[in-house]
Parts: C-alpha cells; sequence; structure tokens
C-alpha cells in the first residue's frame, strides 16, 4: 500500500513537472483592461446614468488585437484606429458600440483622447491570462420587432392593427430571437476573473424617446454584473445579430422633453439586472481548459456592395474573424445585422469552436447600417426593405460566408488540393 503511495506521488510529481514544462514553452495568453467614463461634460439632455468605455487587449505571440466597448449609438473612426494601432502595436482594433438609444457623444478630440487613454490604461495592466468560455439559454428577453402580419409581409411592433398591439405592450416573444448570453472570461494565473465579456443580442432602446442620457440595459447589466465581482472585474458589453431584436421590456416613450412623464427605468433596470444574472451564474461556472495552447489568429477581410435601391451607394465593408486557442471563434460584423447570421453562426461553429457574434463591430471600411437576411428582406419592414441606405440584398449572406471560409482557411481545414480518395473495408483492406 506504501509502494502504491509513493508510486502515485511520483506519478503526480512527475505530471506536474511536464505541465510545467509544457506551459513555459508555449507563448502566454496577455491580457489587460480598464474602464473610463465617456459622459460628455456638457449635453443636449439631462445624464441619467453615466456612459462608459471598456477596452480589452489581447496577446499571444506577435499577434496583439484591442476591443473598445462604449456606450454609443455607433461608432466609426479611421485616424484614431490608425493611431492606436501604431501606438500599441495592435494588429486590429474593433470598435464596439452597443447601440445605446440614449447616448450622448462629446467633441470629437476630447471623445478621442478619452478612447485611446483606455487603451493606454489597459496596455499598462497586462497580466498572464487563462480564458473560458460558452453560452447559457434562458427565457428570451427580446422579442423580433418585424412581425408577419396578415398580407404576409412583416411590419414593425409600433405599427399596430387589429391583431397586434403597439410596441407589443403584451409582450409576445415573437421570433426569431436568440435567447442566450455568450460569456467569455479572462482569469489570472491565480483564477481570480479580471474580464467579462457579455455577448447579447437586442437593440438598447428600452426607453423609447427617452430625453434623457442614460447607457440603457446594456449599462445597467454591465454594472450588475461589475459588482457581483465586487467590482473587481471590468465588464464589456457586445452586441449582437441586434438589428430586428427589440427588448419586450419596453417603455412607451415621452412626446418631449418637457413631457412630465419620466423614462421607466425599473424597466431598464429589471432589464439589465436579469441578463446580468444569468451572464453571472454562467462566468461562476465556466473554468479554462488546462490543455489549452495560447494563440491568437485573425483574418481580416472586405467586400464591395452597392445599395438595394440606390446603385449609386458604395459600401467597403470590413470584417474579421478571430480565432483563439484554436477553441473560440469571434465573427465580427459591422452595422446592424439581422438575428439570422447569428443564429447560423453559431451553428455553423458548433462541431468546430465556441462561436461569438460581434455585431455593431468595427474595424475599418464603411458602416452599412442594417443589414438584412434575404427573407427578412423579402419580408420586410423597417431595416429590412425600408430605411436609411439600405445596403444590396444577399450582403450580409455573402459577409457570412466569406467569413466561413476564412475560418476553415486560417485552422487549416480547407484544403488547397483533393483529399483522400480511398475506400476502406471494415477489415481495414485499401482499395484504390
Amino acid at each position: 500500500m506504501k509502494t502504491l503511495n509513493l508510486s502515485a506521488i511520483g506519478l503526480f510529481v512527475y505530471c506536474l513537472f511536464c505541465l510545467n514544462f509544457t506551459a513555459s514553452a508555449a507563448d502566454k495568453l496577455m491580457a489587460g483592461t480598464a474602464k473610463i467614463n465617456i459622459t460628455p461634460p456638457e449635453t443636449k439632455y439631462p445624464v441619467h446614468d453615466s456612459l462608459y468605455a471598456r477596452s480589452l487587449i489581447l496577446e499571444a505571440g506577435d499577434v496583439r488585437i484591442a476591443f473598445i466597448a462604449v456606450d454609443l449609438g455607433g461608432y466609426t473612426n479611421i485616424p484614431l484606429e490608425e493611431s492606436l494601432k501604431k501606438q500599441f502595436n495592435l494588429k486590429e482594433v474593433y470598435f464596439c458600440p452597443q447601440h445605446t438609444h440614449s447616448s450622448a457623444t462629446g467633441e470629437r478630440k476630447w471623445l478621442e483622447d478619452k478612447l485611446a487613454a483606455a487603451v493606454s490604461e489597459a496596455s499598462k495592466n497586462m497580466f498572464e491570462a487563462r480564458i473560458s468560455g460558452g453560452y447559457r439559454t434562458f427565457p428570451q428577453l427580446s422579442f423580433n420587432r418585424l412581425i408577419i402580419r396578415e398580407d404576409g409581409h412583416a411590419r414593425e411592433s409600433w405599427f399596430a392593427d387589429e391583431h397586434y398591439r403597439y410596441i407589443n405592450r403584451e409582450r409576445l416573444p415573437h421570433g426569431p430571437v436568440d435567447p442566450s448570453v455568450g460569456v467569455i472570461k479572462l482569469e489570472d494565473t491565480q483564477g481570480n476573473p479580471r474580464i467579462l465579456v457579455m455577448n447579447y443580442a437586442c437593440h438598447p432602446d428600452v426607453a423609447w424617446n427617452n430625453f434623457e442620457v442614460s447607457a440603457d440595459y446594456v449599462g445597467y447589466a454591465a454594472k450588475y454584473t461589475e459588482e457581483a465581482f465586487d467590482n473587481k472585474i471590468n465588464c464589456l458589453f457586445i452586441q449582437g445579430g441586434g438589428g430586428n431584436q427589440a427588448p419586450l421590456f419596453k417603455d412607451g416613450g415621452r412626446t418631449g422633453p418637457d413631457d412630465p412623464r419620466k423614462s421607466n427605468y425599473d424597466l431598464i433596470d429589471r432589464m439589465g439586472k436579469l441578463l446580468s444574472i444569468e451572464a453571472v451564474k454562467l462566468a461562476k461556472e465556466l473554468y479554462p481548459n488546462p490543455y489549452d495552447v495560447p494563440d491568437i489568429k485573425v483574418k481580416t477581410d472586405s467586400l464591395h456592395f452597392t445599395g438595394r435601391y440606390d446603385k449609386s451607394l458604395f459600401y467597403n465593408v470590413y470584417f474579421s474573424i478571430i480565432s483563439i486557442n484554436s477553441r473560440f471563434a469571434i465573427a465580427t460584423f459591422p452595422g446592424e445585422p439581422f438575428i439570422k447570421f447569428q443564429i447560423d453562426w453559431k451553428k455553423e461553429m458548433a462541431p468546430h469552436a465556441i462561436p461569438f457574434f460581434f455585431g455593431y463591430t468595427w474595424n475599418g471600411g464603411k458602416w452599412p447600417i442594417y443589414v438584412p437576411d434575404i427573407r427578412s428582406s423579402a419580408l420586410g419592414g423597417y431595416g429590412a426593405d425600408w430605411g436609411p441606405n439600405l445596403i444590396e440584398i444577399g450582403a450580409g449572406e455573402r459577409i457570412m460566408a466569406k467569413q466561413l471560409e476564412n475560418y476553415y482557411w486560417m485552422t487549416g481545414l480547407m484544403r488547397s488540393e483533393p483529399g483522400p480518395s480511398e475506400h476502406r473495408l471494415d477489415g481495414g483492406i485499401v482499395i484504390p
């Protein structure tokens, strides 16, 4: 019995040595983060809750990328992107506006300095990281705001008829939706959580016509999540394919800034809290894979499109596929993609990697505004067959097909020449 114990101890020590040797021989995954208040000093409307920028730098080997999640409606900035790449040796910089409808943007240079400071601070606080991630499905908080009517076409949820009430006051769970939240967790080598990325698809417009500055439910979700970890983490909310997704917790909106009825922040708080609860539960169940080999691969591509109706419009759309540790596959997509692309991406990637879909995420090119799938383009409604400067039909499908192709090339699954052609019988005899 003693001999058996000694053998077991010896084997345990040997395994520890092997694991340590493997870890020291591999590149480290490094991460850094920062959080900066970007509420403008002067705003048109009263400030209810602050707006923030949260940064994340990831580095493995010679690849370094940055994400900047901002409580803004949208954000593109080529000069700032190029400046940050040079200054911090970044392969890509991804601006991730959460599309908060109640945001406010400060003076351009002031905001640029704030975002640059967020990246600078993150670069100074880099730590060796362990990564984990996954999804949690729960009763949906969103619905598809383009609702199919009696004539077979879709109309917006703010169009009432005999069957549907204005802005879905009865909270009917129209689809399609993705009723799940994705979480990427980065912890230090002592197992302390330091960064969470929350990936969820839904318009942040619980308060319709708010006439106050607020990060809406995404700000509350991030705040509650950070509080659940004693404010020792930064929580980056990154929007998904929310182009046609609306919150079930919907305030009817005010008639103007002088309307005495205030926005219903109880609804905003409730949706943010429910989302945070699910994200925190998931985060506490996630553990890094001890066999991970730190690695980041990035492939950025672009495609050109015209407008759907206005053929003089030109869209040069940039997008990236990001692989982390050969286990996580992130597809970035600028503009407001519809939910089908997120659902399809997760189905396609499920056998290969843990998939994430980062909508509203820009790293160059022209922001394409709404990007509907072909079916939605036919059914119609706002963002589907009418709206500002619509992109040509099928643009989203082409982008996602290219993302998928690039993933297979990048990971080596796509062959550049024909694969094996022999047949194998049960007995193991190979027949040419």
